[in-house]
């Protein structure tokens, strides 16, 4: 069921979404969290699909806010909040909630969602692009106890990395850091097969890509040596070197699908490492709402710390 309110207020929205929700038999307490996604118009689209595709393994609201501010000089006069509400089949395993914000009304997003969210459920906040450098000083992270972010939808993806560095909160975590989450649990056990002592490692990627920086500095953080950055043609990452006193462990994944596993004195094995769809990322996300410690010490990482290597 979808219903479509121009020109309208929240407290309006509320009503017709639990009208929407009556006529349709959904009841709230199906729904376990409140998904903030907020984008422009451009990317809208992708990023409510791939949130509503997440909320097949999570149920909840998906409030999508579109910021559309106004050119000219009569912007600030040309405030609007237009809404459009899909419950039933039409959200699939839980409700969605498309807010557009025009002119002024854009720097209240904050107060025009916070009487929509679903009471006493956690709140998660997504920025596909454009995210804030600060995302719990957002007023819209400031709602949320998860704020996620993708440095790689930057212009300077290394940069946007370096910048929520330094204005980490407990509760920020990026989509680099989660596509990261096969190869360090690959690179994890196959130290568990092989441990020795790494003596240096590697890392092979296309040019300022933020994954990998993020990945070397894992290593360095967690096996206290140097990590070389080479660039590649991609996709992505496409190696990872590890140098032992018995030999090289080493990772090949030339096409982003399959990958081989090398290691000293033993046959080569593929292993699928496939580059995953924003779904799948957002999905693996959602399954935790503590802080990501292991993703903080890695963002912040500035030397080499300890020699142990922890997924």
């Amino acid at each position: 069921m979808r219903t479509e309110l121009t020109d309208t207020t929240s407290s309006k929205v509320n009503r017709a979404l639990l009208d929407a929700r009556r006529a349709v038999g959904s009841p709230t307490m199906g729904l376990v969290l409140n998904l903030l996604v907020v984008t422009d118009e451009e990317n809208a689209y992708d990023a409510v699909r791939a949130a509503s595709e997440a909320s097949r393994e999570h149920p909840c609201r998906i409030i999508a806010v579109i910021k559309r501010t106004a050119r000219g000089s009569h912007r600030l006069r040309q405030h609007r909040l237009d809404a459009e509400l899909r419950v039933g089949a039409d959200a699939g395993s839980g409700e969605i909630v498309l807010l557009r914000l025009h002119g002024a009304l854009t720097e209240h997003a904050g107060s025009v969602v916070l009487p929509l969210l679903v009471p006493d459920a956690p709140v998660v906040a997504w920025w596909p692009a454009d995210a804030p450098d600060a995302p719990a000083r957002d007023p819209l992270g400031a709602l949320a106890q998860r704020r996620i972010t993708d440095a790689e939808a930057a212009a300077d993806p290394v940069a946007a990395l370096d910048a929520r560095a330094g204005a980490y909160v407990p509760g920020d975590t990026d989509l680099a850091w989660t596509r990261l989450t096969p190869w360090r649990s690959l690179l994890a056990a196959a130290l568990d097969q092989k441990p020795l002592p790494v003596t240096g490692a590697s890392v092979e990627s296309e040019p300022g890509n933020a994954s990998s920086e993020l990945l070397a500095r894992w290593l360095e953080d967690r096996l206290g040596v140097p990590v070389e950055r080479v660039a590649t043609g991609g996709p992505v990452i496409t190696r990872v070197r590890l140098t032992t006193s018995a030999g090289e462990i080493r990772v090949d994944r030339p096409d982003g699908v399959l990958a081989t596993l090398l290691l000293p004195g033993s046959p080569d094995r593929k292993v699928a490492l496939k580059i995953r769809s924003s779904a799948e990322l957002i999905a693996e996300e959602l399954r935790r709402l503590d802080a990501d410690e292991i993703y903080a010490s890695a963002l912040r990482f500035r030397r080499p710390a300890q020699a142990s290597l922890s997924a």
